[in-house]
């Protein structure tokens, strides 16, 4: 186990203290300008990530520009499904006139766009709270299943492998990260709702946040790259970085407005 320990990258863990730092910098300093800004230019490089994985080249200024355009809504506008729609129809409209139906072009904003805002509407209708509530779960679940894949991996199951899409992800890595983050998560989650309800959302986010990875590896596979930028020195671009965040944070606030006014 220790060997395994040793082979820990030590760039990935240095970046992945500086991004705490970060972190709670935000947490001690946040209002929903702050928090609209650094999501904005998350997105700005996640949407560019993401253009080059489903198209193979950088984005058009169009696309840009709409994206912009959709992410000044969200600050200004309060209902985000309203403005997903719109965005659709404009970029079907588009679609239409020059006669490039490719569908590729649409799906980036769809992800990451559509995460992005309900990461922003997360915070602006259950605060602080709920970003550290889903902050613990899936940073659990991501982290534990990786030192715990590193450490387990192989020794519980004959066939380890979690799924062919991420062939490094094993069966115990996974059910050690959900478990780690369905406690802790529970308890960060009381500051939003009761004990019942957090048990549960935790649960299924931490689940989510699972998948959420599996899909950037599946969309890196497809586009034959390691990962999808390099900002992050050893944990690779927005996206490689925020896919659990993207899935589980849409789920959680979904999960969170289904349960309104009953805990």
């Amino acid at each position: 186990m220790l060997e395994k320990i040793k082979t820990l990258e030590p760039t990935r863990f240095y970046t992945a203290i500086l991004m705490l730092i970060f972190i709670l910098l935000v947490i001690v300093f946040h209002n929903l300008m702050l928090i609209w800004m650094i999501l904005g230019i998350a997105l700005i490089i996640g949407f560019y990530e993401a253009y080059k994985l489903y198209c193979g080249f950088k984005a058009p200024l169009w696309a840009l520009g709409l994206m912009m355009f959709l992410w000044i809504g969200v600050y200004l506008y309060p209902n985000p499904l309203e403005l997903i729609f719109l965005v659709a129809i404009l970029l079907a409209s588009y679609q239409a006139y020059t006669k490039k139906g490719q569908i590729k072009h649409f799906m980036p904003f769809l992800y990451p766009c559509v995460p992005f805002i309900f990461l922003f509407y997360l915070y602006a209708n259950y605060g602080i709270n709920s970003i550290i509530w889903l902050l613990i779960v899936v940073a659990l679940s991501d982290s534990a299943a990786y030192f715990g894949g590193k450490l387990f991996g192989g020794k519980f199951f004959a066939n380890s492998t979690f799924c062919k899409t991420s062939p490094n992800k094993t069966k115990e890595g996974v059910l050690i990260g959900i478990s780690c983050a369905t406690i802790f998560g529970t308890l960060g989650g009381l500051g939003v709702c009761s004990f019942s309800y957090s048990l549960f959302i935790s649960i299924l986010v931490s689940l989510a946040s699972v998948f959420g990875d599996l899909y950037e590896s599946y969309l890196k596979r497809t586009a034959g790259v390691k990962d999808s930028g390099k900002i992050f020195p050893g944990h690779g671009g927005i996206l490689d970085r925020l896919d659990g965040y993207f899935f589980g944070g849409t789920l959680m606030y979904i999960l969170l407005e289904i349960f309104k006014g009953n805990f």
